[in-house]
């Protein structure tokens, strides 16, 4: 199906050729002024200049060929006039909507109709082996999972990548304490590296008055360990890949319980193996060079409006580094997948490092001219003091324990509500289900790329823009389209989601006379234009922004109508198939976002 958007905008650019102007010039868009129109085409104020007429002339005679322009023998606009200084005001006959929305209740995919066809990897999540998730680890979790499924429902094959940190010297450090303590060929559990870690650290780090170190040599234990590692030494080989088995099952695990789900495990230990190569071909190729001992790459360039700094790809101890293995990574993607697209999901702080190495990619050639390389940077999630959120005694909160608070407050909203007319396993599954969709929408409904004040009160509360109140509008049509289904003799045992699948096409979407019902039935017709436009900017806000509309719609209408006691039959039928695309519409962006709706609340 051609977006609502293009259906308006093939017209109004008729108009302007029709007459005798640039048809470019009929781009429209939907109105800032809902209260005056639906739509809204400022072209002949561009115009103006360019044909040395009044923008309000151009806008004139632009409407006059507008007013009566058909689209398959359907009248186009119920009203469309020019407003000074020259824009043009546009609203849509019903009849147009009614059959815009009826087509898009016989499409899957509610007329999408999308077919990029691109091999796209999706590099997120970025956990550190070994270590807890924490809440520092949410943003890059949620925001990555819900790119990769917009990218999917746009058509393409996507591949997540976990991008694990398992070579760094968490491991040297891990592997010490454990000879220390004598249990370098025991068997491991989570418990045991989540403990042994944090003391290793400490216990590497910690100092005298004078500032020395009190234990130098297990400090270089622990360096030692991480180098012969990384050579390839058998017996720390086999207690890095225990480590390993332990802590990416576990954190599998977690990543699970936030629905994010990866195609690759793959980490930093994958690219070890192209470094060597990569150094030695950028120094062949003259663009590594040495800069007080250690090998850089240049990657300013002249339009930089401030200089970037060189590219570090070894330290002067011969070691690498992040951007050495994120090239090296490339070189292995390149070598096994062919994408045509790579989308990063990192905190925006860095954002240098991300220049810098995709600089360095496309200088040595190891992406193709035609590919994307893309960084989404992301902010900082802050405590209601404005700070990085922390626990009360200051410390990181583990991403799990945020998990439990969040499904423990949902649950006692549940029971204030709901008392005991929900069992206590129920409500416990319920409040799991909303629990996500409070962490996630809280997330995802702010703009990626700023700092957003995590406010558990307001997340789970089940009004105002939140992830539960939108799921409460879905149960609440879900509530109505099962009485509807028992009227017509279905049993329990036929689920919502399936009846409308069968049964959305028996019956017609008509035109509603309410202000609250056209209003949501102009908002329907936006859905190809929403979802397109959030792909295009990266920006799932952008859909959580458009299921709160719908749902405002949706809601006003409730109190507006009496669905199921209508006595017209065919105006209820066209109740229940609008109904219907409301809730398939919003299930979808839902789905996109990584949450779904209870059967009830």
């Amino acid at each position: 199906m051609t977006t609502i958007l293009n259906v308006i905008g093939d017209a109004v650019r008729t108009g302007f050729a029709l007459c005798g102007y640039d048809s470019e010039l009929g781009k429209v868009t939907v109105s800032n002024r809902p209260d005056l129109c639906e739509y809204q085409c400022n072209g002949a104020m561009a115009g103006a200049k360019q044909y040395h007429k009044k923008p309000i002339d151009i806008a004139n005679e632009v409407v006059e060929k507008l007013k009566d322009m058909k689209r398959d023998d359907i009248l186009m606009f119920s009203e469309v006039s020019a407003v000074m200084p020259g824009f043009i005001n546009i609203n849509l006959s019903q009849e147009l909507v009614k059959k815009y929305l009826n087509e898009m209740t016989f499409r899957e995919d509610l007329g999408l109709d999308a077919h990029e066809g691109k091999k796209i990897i999706v590099d997120y999540g970025g956990a550190n082996v070994a270590k807890p998730l924490h809440v520092g680890h949410l943003r890059s979790a949620v925001i990555g999972e819900t790119i990769k499924r917009m990218a999917k429902q746009q058509g393409n094959e996507v591949i997540g990548d976990v991008h694990l940190g398992d070579w760094g010297l968490q491991m040297g450090l891990i592997i010490a304490e454990l000879e220390d303590r004598g249990q370098l060929d025991e068997e491991l559990d989570i418990a045991q590296l989540e403990e042994i870690y944090p003391f290793a650290s400490g216990k590497a780090k910690e100092k005298n008055e004078d500032g020395t170190l009190v234990n130098p040599e297990f400090a270089e234990r622990a360096h030692t360990a991480t180098v012969k590692l990384q050579e390839g030494d058998p017996k720390y080989r086999e207690v890095w890949k225990r480590i390993m088995e332990v802590s990416v099952a576990d954190l599998k695990k977690n990543y699970g319980n936030l629905d994010v789900h990866f195609d690759l495990w793959k980490g930093e230990s994958d690219a070890q193996q192209y470094i060597p190569g990569l150094i030695q071909d950028l120094i062949e190729k003259g663009l590594a060079y040495e800069s007080q001992g250690a090998l850089v790459v240049d990657v300013n360039e002249p339009e930089d409006p401030k200089e970037i700094p060189p590219c570090m790809v070894r330290k002067s101890d011969g070691g690498a580094l992040y951007a050495t293995s994120d090239l090296g990574t490339i070189i292995e993607r390149e070598k096994l997948y062919k994408p045509d697209e790579y989308i990063y999901i990192a905190d925006s702080r860095q954002s240098l490092h991300y220049t810098q190495f995709f600089r360095v990619a496309r200088k040595a050639g190891y992406v193709r001219p035609d590919e994307e390389l893309k960084f989404i940077g992301f902010g900082t999630m802050n405590g209601k003091d404005g700070k990085p959120f922390k626990t009360r005694e200051g410390g990181v909160l583990r991403l799990e324990k945020l998990i439990a608070e969040t499904n423990a407050r949902v649950l006692d909203r549940i029971r204030e509500s709901r008392g005991d007319e929900i069992s206590p396993e129920e409500a416990e599954k319920i409040a799991s289900i909303v629990g996500l969709a409070a962490l996630k929408y809280g997330d995802l409904s702010n703009q990626a790329t700023k700092d957003y004040i995590f406010d558990l009160d307001k997340f789970t509360a089940f009004e105002g823009n939140t992830g539960p109140y939108i799921l409460y509008t879905i149960v609440r049509i879900s509530s109505i389209i099962r009485k509807f289904m028992q009227e017509q003799g279905m049993g329990d045992d036929i689920s919502v989601k399936d009846y409308i699948k069968a049964h959305a096409v028996d019956f017609e979407i008509l035109p509603v006379e309410d202000k609250s019902g056209h209003t949501l039935e102009t908002l329907l017709t936006r859905y190809q234009d929403e979802i397109k436009g959030a792909w295009r900017e990266l920006a799932p806000h952008r859909i959580c922004s458009y299921i709160y509309e719908v749902s405002n719609a949706f809601n006003s209408f409730y109190h507006d109508v009496k669905f199921l006691s209508e006595s017209d039959e065919k105006k209820k039928y066209g109740y229940m198939s609008l109904l219907m695309l409301t809730w398939k519409t919003l299930t979808t962006c839902i789905e996109t976002l990584g949450f779904s709706a209870p059967e009830r609340m």
